[in-house]
C-alpha cells in the first residue's frame, strides 16, 4: 500500500466524518446560540436551560437524519472494506 493510498483513505474518513456530524453540530449550535441569546436578553443564568434544549435537539436531528447517516457510514464502510484486496494485492 502507497503512501498516497494512505492519505487518500485518511481524507475519504475525515471528509465523511465531516459530512455525517455536520446535521447534529450545526443544528446544536443554532440552539446554543438562540438560547445564549434569549439567556442574555432575559438575564437567566440558569446551566440546565443551555444544556436541556441541545439535548432535545440533537436527538430530534439523530431521529430525522439517523436512518441517513447510517446508510452513508455503513455504504462508506462497505467501500472500504471492498477496496482492501486491491490495496494489499
Amino acid at each position: 500500500m502507497e503512501a498516497q493510498q494512505v492519505l487518500t483513505t485518511g481524507q475519504h474518513g475525515l471528509w465523511m466524518l465531516l459530512i455525517v456530524s455536520a446535521p447534529v453540530l450545526l443544528v446544536v449550535l443554532i440552539v446554543g446560540l438562540v438560547v445564549s441569546i434569549f439567556q442574555a436578553a432575559t438575564q437567566i443564568n440558569e446551566a440546565t436551560l443551555s444544556f436541556v434544549p441541545k439535548v432535545i435537539a440533537a436527538v430530534a436531528v439523530l431521529a430525522i437524519a439517523g436512518p441517513w447517516m447510517l446508510t452513508t457510514l455503513v455504504e462508506f464502510i462497505q467501500a472500504t472494506l471492498q477496496a482492501i484486496p486491491s490495496a494489499v494485492g
